[in-house]
């Protein structure tokens, strides 16, 4: 998530060569202690040459999180949009984050999500459906969201999948 936000700070990409002689670049990481609900950690937070850049998710010299990672992708997993996400940080906790970089700190954990493993065999699977209004090209119209759920032969659940039809 830091990354997401140097890179949107920067307003390029890592190695991309608009941010050669840029007057600002990527310089290094610094080794920080974080302290969370989960025990203490250590992490590293990028930054850059001129010092400018300070993360909006962990203040420069904070050591405590509220784990506003976990808020982000629970409420983006109950389906608000990364401007809804704007606006509802913005009302709750004063953080100033654009969509764009929202979009870019969700994307790796929705991606190995996806690419998670799956176990061999599912003994159980459940298909179920959810309709929900969608809007699309002007007018809502109630869509049908399939899901599939499988429990493994340790008794874990994993959502195997889900598709959209309308």
């Amino acid at each position: 998530m830091l990354e997401a936000e140097l890179t949107d700070h920067l307003g390029y990409e890592k190695y991309e060569a608009k941010g050669r002689n840029s007057g600002n670049s990527r310089n290094g990481k610094v080794t920080r202690q974080l302290n969370s609900s989960a025990g203490s950690t250590t992490i590293q937070v990028p930054r850059d040459r001129n010092g400018e850049f300070e993360p909006t998710l962990l203040k420069k010299y904070g050591h405590n999180t509220n784990e506003l990672e976990e808020k982000i992708l629970g409420l983006y997993g109950k389906g608000l949009s990364t401007r809804d996400l704007q606006e509802t940080l913005q009302d709750l906790y004063g953080v100033e984050i654009s969509p764009a970089t929202i979009s870019a700190m969700i994307w790796p954990m929705v991606e190995a999500w996806q690419n998670r493993p799956l176990a061999a065999i599912y003994p159980i699977i459940y298909l179920d459906t959810i309709f929900v209004k969608m809007r699309r090209e002007g007018k809502v119209e109630n869509m049908a969201v399939y899901n599939v759920l499988g429990v493994d032969l340790e008794g874990r659940r994993d959502i195997l999948g889900h598709w959209g039809r309308s």
